[in-house]
């Protein structure tokens, strides 16, 4: 019979509910530990469907959540990697200026690199040629320590090593009610009740769903954009060597349309990104009228659409015309045409939303009846999940051995 009472409970089995269950085991190997995943197995959502870049630090305000998390969790990963034998490939990226206006942004990321302790070097527009000879460019920076990896392989692998170290993952186990009396929480799930003395929830996508069924009122509420991938056919594979990045908008929180050499050495091209109707809407018509009315009625989402509705309207554009996408591609890499462009996968990012409407950047985690709630995880948590699960082990800690 499986067991129903622990010490922590974390809902959600992402990569970073997975890697804060390890590292709570790793450290206080008598706890009891589960995790409880809706999905039929581990790392379903954003976990798995992104481009697989181990990222640096380089995009990040210095002393940010971000930078932090990401220039720690990049070493924690690693390691992991190394000692589990979990494959990846550390093969360099550059961050291409196309043109002149890009250039004092670039010359920001250059400094923000050097605050973050991230390995680089500015290239001219003929050193960028020897470095990726089909892209076009005035300036770039050359990012050493980027790389590829398979998150869904970091997640099967937690995966294993929580049960290995007396830990329970329990999939097709959907939180649907959570209730609290002296001193343990009562979690109603699809697969029977949880009984658990602390909670940690890392819920992505439903993250501010999930903290209200705690008590809780977040600050932030989820607006889903999903990003559309194109592969290179094979033939034109040739024109990409690692990952080529645009200068990124400074006003938003997406890298813009990029192009990344997989470890499958299949080259993706993309993301856009496109208002979602559904939280789990990797296809224009996969629609949830739940989760569309829920943002259609939402005065958070009329006032980021008044701040941002040229950019909406430009990404929605390039969603539905190839041509725009092709343009977009073209802008670093010219001898990229349209039938080279096979239509790919997708993702959902879950973006958050403040009260005033602008979109939050930054990891965002909030506690509230002892439960702590990681509301903000986008891009790069998987490249951050074991620093950001060390800090939930932090802020937990006394909590826990006070209980």
């Amino acid at each position: 019979m499986q067991q129903s009472e622990y010490d922590l409970t974390i809902i959600g089995g992402g990569i970073v509910g997975l890697a804060t269950a390890y590292t709570f085991l790793r450290r206080s190997p008598s706890l009891s530990v589960c995790v409880c995943e809706k999905e039929a197995t581990v790392g379903q959502h954003q976990s798995s469907h992104n481009s697989g870049v181990i990222h640096t630090g380089v995009y990040y305000p210095p002393g940010s959540q971000k930078a932090n998390n990401c220039t720690k969790g990049r070493k924690l990963l690693l390691e992991f990697c190394h000692e589990q034998g979990v494959a990846y490939r550390t093969c360099g990226k550059v961050i291409v200026a196309t043109e002149e206006s890009e250039i004092p942004y670039l010359n920001t990321l250059a400094e923000r690199a050097k605050h973050n302790g991230v390995s680089i070097q500015p290239l001219s527009g003929e050193e960028l040629k020897k470095r990726e000879p089909h892209v076009r460019g005035v300036e770039a920076l050359e990012v050493f320590d980027a790389g590829i990896i398979r998150f869904k392989d970091v997640c099967h692998k937690l995966y294993d090593l929580i049960q290995s170290h007396d830990g329970t993952v329990r999939c097709g186990s959907a939180l649907e009610k959570a209730s609290y009396q002296n001193g343990v929480w009562s979690l109603s799930t699809s697969t029977g009740e949880i009984k658990t003395k602390r909670v940690i929830t890392c819920a992505g996508l439903y993250s501010d769903r999930v903290a209200r069924l705690f008590g809780h009122h977040p600050s932030l509420q989820i607006i889903p954009f999903r990003g559309e991938y194109y592969t290179l056919t094979k033939e034109a594979s040739k024109f990409c060597q690692a990952l080529i990045y645009p200068v990124p908008h400074p006003l938003y929180p997406f890298l813009g349309v990029h192009l990344t050499r997989t470890l499958d050495d299949i080259v993706e091209c993309g993301p856009s990104a496109v208002l979602a109707f559904s939280r789990e809407g990797y296809t224009r018509s996969h629609i949830s009228l739940g989760d569309l009315s829920e943002v259609l009625t939402s005065g958070r989402f009329w006032k980021m659409a008044a701040q941002h509705w040229k950019f909406g309207v430009s990404e929605m554009a390039t969603s539905f015309v190839k041509e725009r996408f092709v343009r977009a591609v073209q802008k670093l890499v010219p001898a990229i045409r349209s039938e080279h462009l096979i239509p790919g996968g997708s993702g959902v990012r879950a973006q958050t939303v403040a009260a005033d409407g602008s979109l939050v950047g930054d990891f965002v985690i909030e506690e509230a009846c002892g439960v702590l709630h990681l509301l903000n995880a986008p891009s790069p948590a998987a490249t951050s999940c074991f620093a950001i699960a060390a800090e939930l082990y932090e802020r937990s800690e006394n909590i826990l051995h006070s209980s």
